[in-house]
């Protein structure tokens, strides 16, 4: 049983209330700032006359996850992607791997490590609580609940209204599918959300490229092998000619 974040922008109010508890809630320091950092989780940001609440994907499937050499990252049974700053050894893939340019990492720390969401997994989500940011949430554009229902609970919202949303629950299928997800009345293009990412699993597409890594290798060997037995040839007949006409000399 996988969880998820439903977040519906026609119905948020702006009010910042969901930024202010995550900082609290995991006793981040700074000021809320404009865009998501190490020390600010997620955002209200104002866009089209909309505010669109902004945070961590939580992918089925996390690419963080498979490109992390220590296991910092887990999706867990919760359906929140975890981070564990204990593991970390500061090698930013997660930062590059991301398809949602979430992870963020602490540039002015000395000892820096990666924020991002986790969906309060530790200090809520094992006590059977939900969410900070979901429960503080006054007009309930953000909510909380099992992923599969979430989905059939958006698709009946947009079936109802359909002047109200656009026909599309971003995240059902983006990067193989996120365990947050989102309605809107406008195309989430027009929101920022990118609209150029594959609907598959993004973990196994680097998998299929690593699989032909030997094979590539293997080839390469090959070549490399081919190339230096004619370099050495060429040299070996060169110092041959050399040495027949030094003794005609």
């Amino acid at each position: 049983m996988s969880f998820g974040i439903l977040t519906d922008i026609t119905r948020c109010l702006g009010c910042g209330a969901c930024a202010v508890i995550c900082k609290q809630t995991n006793e981040l320091s700074g000021e809320i700032g404009n865009e998501l950092n190490a020390y600010t989780w997620t955002i209200v940001e104002p866009v089209k006359n909309l505010f669109v609440r902004r945070q961590c994907m939580h992918c089925l499937e996390p690419t963080c996850q498979s490109v992390c050499p220590v296991g910092a990252f887990r999706k867990t049974e919760f359906g929140a992607v975890y981070y564990d700053s204990h593991k970390c050894i500061g090698c930013r893939y997660c930062v590059m791997a991301c398809p949602f340019d979430v992870p963020k990492y602490q540039w002015d720390s000395p000892v820096p490590i990666v924020g991002k969401c986790i969906m309060c997994v530790e200090k809520r989500l094992k006590q059977g609580k939900q969410p900070a940011c979901t429960e503080v949430c006054p007009a309930s554009a953000t909510v909380f609940g099992q992923r599969e229902a979430l989905i059939k609970e958006a698709h009946r919202r947009i079936r109802a209204n359909p002047g109200r949303y656009v026909n599309y629950v971003y995240g059902e299928k983006e990067a193989g599918g996120t365990s947050v997800l989102y309605l809107s009345p406008v195309r989430f293009s027009e929101l920022g959300f990118k609209s150029d990412l594959l609907n598959g699993s993004y973990p196994e597409l680097t998998w299929q490229i690593i699989e032909q890594v030997p094979k590539i290798v293997g080839v390469g060997a090959i070549s490399l092998s081919g190339i230096m037995w004619v370099i050495n040839r060429r040299i070996e007949m060169k110092h041959r000619r050399l040495a027949e006409e030094q003794e005609k000399e």
